[in-house]
């Protein structure tokens, strides 16, 4: 179900302190601490000699010290000390993994350390840019499978139903999709045109009257996505600059983290082109935008419960992107298992350097 070979968001940066935060990605129980020069360490919640939960131990100095009978190690997960025992054992240690801190979250690598480039992270194209304003989300909780809310940043259609007083409007309904696949993930467009402008935008848009509107959904191998938007007078919309003076640009990064296979926790924040020092604007965006996701968040639950159920049968035109996303991200599962796979069959480690990682 998963790419381990991959970036994953962990946390956010305010969530990592001197305190044990226990977590689970794609399945695995992982500990994250903040160690005493502000570098963040992650390693297996799991003591390898009862299992106990690390987090529910002790962290002395950039050690932790199982709760259970004392065994510590370091951040590599090396045990460095087991009270009692003349010379530590050579199966005491826990995995350790990869953490780069970046757009104010956390990310953690969760495959081969080896492959862990920092360079693989998304890149958020206007991050320090004076001239753009952020609203800082937080993290959500959904009560579904991630790739169903990977299904749904590939569904620009959906907005008409789901988000009726925010994002969607009647006079977009049924104006077709265009999907592009890519090696690194798959793009769902569509520009809009002579169109009211939708409730949540119409509060920020410089202009008056209809709109050309542009929604350019992309979501990256394995569940990253930028959704962006473009609104500017109806006539005057285009791909790229020279903008109308009075467009309205929107970076929406939403970064999903599998917790297991009925789990998501998703990350997000948005980039925008106008107002960047304007907190009461930031703060009216997190406002209505947390609201749309929470309008998601129900939707998806519901969606992942009815198809445990009894798993659907139909598809429709606008399932192209999602269909043709799951299909090579399921070509990437199956390859990364292979080559694990014969790595293990030949006597080679498939992941060398995790321990020392």
């Amino acid at each position: 179900m998963f790419l381990n070979n991959a970036w994953y968001v962990a946390a956010l940066e305010s969530e990592i302190t001197r305190t044990l935060h226990a977590t689970k990605i794609l399945g695995e129980d992982i500990v994250l601490y903040r160690k005493q020069d502000g570098q963040v360490a992650a390693l297996e919640d799991a003591c390898p000699h009862r299992k106990l939960p690390l987090s529910m131990g002790r962290l002395q100095g950039d050690q932790v010290e199982c709760g259970y009978h004392g065994l510590t190690f370091d951040c590599s997960g090396s045990c460095v000390r087991a009270p009692g025992v003349a010379h530590i054992p050579k199966a005491a240690f826990v995995r350790s993994f990869p953490i780069v801190e970046r757009y104010g979250l956390v990310w953690i690598w969760m495959g081969d350390a080896a492959l862990a480039d920092p360079a693989k992270i998304m890149q958020v194209e206007h991050w320090g840019d004076p001239a753009w304003g952020m609203n800082r989300g937080d993290a959500m909780t959904l009560q579904c499978n991630y790739q169903y809310m990977t299904d749904n940043l590939l569904d620009p259609s959906h907005v008409s139903w789901v988000h009726q007083s925010t994002f969607g409007s009647a006079d977009i309904v049924g104006e077709p999709l265009q999907t592009v696949v890519q090696d690194n993930g798959v793009t769902v467009s569509r520009w809009m045109r002579n169109v009211e402008v939708a409730p949540f935008y119409a509060k920020f848009v410089k202009f008056k009257g209809n709109c050309d509107r542009k929604q350019q959904y992309e979501v990256r191998f394995p569940a990253h996505a930028l959704i962006r938007a473009i609104f500017t007078p109806a006539g005057a919309g285009t791909d790229s600059e020279p903008f109308h003076p009075d467009v309205f640009l929107m970076d929406s990064y939403n970064f999903m983290t599998p917790v297991d296979d009925s789990t998501t926790r998703y990350f997000w924040f948005q980039m925008r082109n106008f107002s960047p020092d304007d907190q009461d604007i930031s703060r009216q965006f997190s406002e209505d935008v947390r609201h749309a996701f929470q309008e998601d968040r129900a939707v998806l639950a519901a969606v992942h419960a009815g198809i445990a159920k009894s798993p659907s049968k139909l598809d429709l035109p606008l399932d192209s992107g999602p269909l043709r996303f799951r299909r090579k991200l399921k070509q990437l599962i199956d390859a990364e298992q292979e080559a694990a796979s014969e790595a293990a069959g030949s006597g080679r480690a498939a992941t060398p350097v995790l321990q020392e990682a």
